[in-house]
């Protein structure tokens, strides 16, 4: 038996490795990195990084279905998951108070099969610095908005840990969680969050790390090898809302942090501000499309891509540009195994696995590439 009900009676599969002791979790996904790592020499193998068992993950994605008590948060068969483990207490809490508000405005979920309904899913954030939380809603149509809001100040009285609560738009009969149309019902459009006592921002659409610890431990640890390399020139791709670049950032080195999403990079200039280093620089561009236009090698490059990784045409600009050092963090050993590949004139110095998804099959690599 595990901790968790949802397992063990067979209604939740998400947590594949729950039912087994944590040292035997960590034993499990070594093996898996050192196996998709097993082509290329390693000088030194760094100690996992362990997660907290429960109540680390700072979000929760809701899917939302009909049932006969009225909507359900959680999988798609009408079972709820507001209890889950994954989640503090607060969240737990957060999201039953939500689901029987909904129930009480008479909210009725998208029915895929029928095309009838509007609320497809809940997505809870709650910021793991003051606890604060953001509510999205993520609508078929603009048919139930003025419900939601004409009832929202009971519900922020039932739960006054919700601080931002928004709507997003998905119009479309397809798999795709959200759209690009997001309403605030709120005055306050971001969560404050602080990371090693680094400012950060969370808004709906930017990309910020599951675990805080241990995207903590992560950003920490990239900042002291940045320190020991010494490096006085760094570029950031894949910033999100700037972990990495604002953890190395000083008044003694040039960092840019290169990110797609709009709203991420506008959190991450805000907490440059914040920080008052004039040598930070970040810009809202595609990271190939930031290549083609870089040609001058910084000392560092980190890149911390999507589980598609790098790719092979930013693996020929490092190769083109070739910088001293690569810091790679990335949450799929077998892109990383690939791009290293590719990146033939760098040999691994080191690497290191971060828990980032305690119980299921994932985690996140730390590895330094050196320039041979």
């Amino acid at each position: 038996m595990s901790f968790c009900s949802y397992y063990d009676t067979q209604v939740c599969h998400s947590c594949s490795l729950i039912d087994l002791f944590y040292a035997e979790q960590l034993t499990e996904k070594s093996a898996h990195l050192h196996k998709a790592l097993e082509a290329f020499s390693v000088r030194e193998w760094l100690k996992p990084t362990a997660s907290q068992l429960k109540g680390f993950r700072n979000k929760a994605k809701m899917v939302v279905s009909n049932s006969d008590e009225g909507i359900v948060l959680g999988l798609s068969d009408e079972v709820s998951l507001i209890s889950c483990p994954l989640y503090d207490i607060s969240m737990q809490t957060v999201l039953e108070q939500t689901q029987n508000w909904l129930r009480g405005l008479g909210i009725k979920a998208y029915d895929i099969k029928k095309k009838k309904g509007e609320l497809k899913y809940v997505l809870l954030t709650r910021s793991s610095y003051n606890g604060t939380m953001m509510l999205r809603f993520i609508l078929r149509s603009h048919g139930v908005i003025s419900r939601l809001q004409g009832n929202m100040e009971a519900l922020m009285a039932l739960a006054p840990d919700i601080h931002v609560i928004t709507v997003n738009i998905q119009p479309v009969h397809m798999a795709i969680l959200e759209g690009e149309e997001e309403i605030f019902l709120t005055e306050k459009t971001r969560l404050e969050e602080q990371l090693n006592g680094i400012p950060l921002f969370i808004r709906p659409k930017s990309f910020f790390q599951t675990n805080p610890d241990i995207a903590a431990k992560l950003y920490k640890t990239v900042a002291k090898w940045v320190d020991e390399l010494e490096a006085k020139s760094i570029i950031d791709l894949f910033c999100g809302v700037g972990g990495f670049a604002l953890h190395v950032a000083s008044n003694e080195r040039n960092v840019i942090g290169i990110e797609l999403e709009h709203e991420a990079i506008e959190c991450a200039k805000d907490s440059a501000q914040l920080l008052g280093i004039d040598t930070l620089t970040f810009k809202a561009l595609d990271a190939v499309s930031f290549s083609t236009e870089t040609s001058k090698a910084p000392d560092v490059v980190i890149v911390n891509p999507p589980r598609r990784g790098l790719g092979q045409e930013l693996c020929k600009w490092l190769e083109r540009v070739s910088p001293e050092d690569i810091l790679y963090s990335s949450c799929n050993a077998v892109s990383l195994a690939k791009d290293i590949e590719w990146l033939k004139s760098y040999e691994i110095i080191k690497v290191q696995l971060f828990d980032m998804f305690a119980h299921t099959q994932h985690y996140e690599t730390l590895v330094h590439l050196k320039k041979k």
